[in-house]
């Protein structure tokens, strides 16, 4: 009977996940066949491929929904349950630092900022260097992350304003954007967004409702939801200094 359950609640998320894409699907399909009136190359691939997005995109949120998201909160709730600030500070900075370390989005992006570095000349043109240069620009954003989720934890705990800490982080931004060099401007703004992609932001987003939700007083559709905003805002800051430094 429990399969059975798991099994429909599976169909039921392939199906949401066919309708979620069948916008892009349609747009694709209109200007391929109305505009540009041809038949686009390898049809069997790109049908086989179709259905590996929809087939992988369930999986991923059914994922999200038996794993990542529970334990995000099943752990917010114990840390708020053992009253210990300090390992709950280890944790969020551990989490924040771990899930964008791995984040499959940030690898390309570095990877890619370094290639154009050394083709530029701003790094010598060695696998050597590109690899420290790719490194250094990954692990930098992973610590702002890090930071990031340790200040949005101590606003949930502290019950500060995110109306004006977002106002000062972007006043911060502009700031040091005035003494960064033109070359990571736009890659330290590009890392804002990749930093909340696929692994952090389930993690994250668990952990700040859990959170809200164990503490006395505080309300977890106003309070649990804004680490995602910090986790966007402190890459920024972190990839300007970056550059200005390096």
């Amino acid at each position: 009977m429990v399969v059975k359950s798991d099994f429909l609640r599976f169909l039921r998320s392939m199906s949401e996940s066919l309708r979620d894409l069948a916008p892009i699907i349609l747009v694709i399909a209109f200007f391929q066949i109305f505009v540009l009136q041809q038949a686009p190359e390898n049809v069997g691939s790109l049908l086989v491929g179709t259905v590996l997005v929809v087939v992988g995109l369930t999986f991923f949120v059914y994922g999200l929904e038996m794993g990542l998201f529970p334990i995000g909160e099943s752990m917010a709730h114990a840390f708020a349950r053992k009253g210990s600030i300090f390992w709950l500070m280890i944790f969020a900075f551990a989490l924040g630092f771990g899930t964008t370390v791995a984040e499959p989005a940030l690898i390309a992006i570095s990877e890619e900022a370094s290639e154009v570095a050394a083709s530029v000349g701003h790094i010598p043109s060695t696998e050597k260097a590109m690899e420290i240069y790719a490194n250094g620009l990954r692990f930098t954003v992973a610590l702002s992350v890090g930071f990031a989720i340790v200040l949005g934890v101590l606003r949930i705990l502290m019950n500060w304003s995110i109306h004006y800490m977002i106002m000062i982080g972007y006043l911060i931004v502009v700031i040091v954007t005035a003494f960064a060099p033109d070359e990571i401007i736009g890659i330290a703004y590009d890392s804002g967004g990749v930093t909340t992609s696929t692994i952090t932001v389930p993690l994250v987003t668990a952990l700040g409702i859990g959170l809200a939700s164990s503490i006395g007083g505080r309300n977890p559709m106003v309070d649990g939801f804004g680490l995602i905003a910090f986790a966007s805002l402190t890459p920024i800051i972190f990839v300007l200094l970056f550059g200005i430094l390096i």
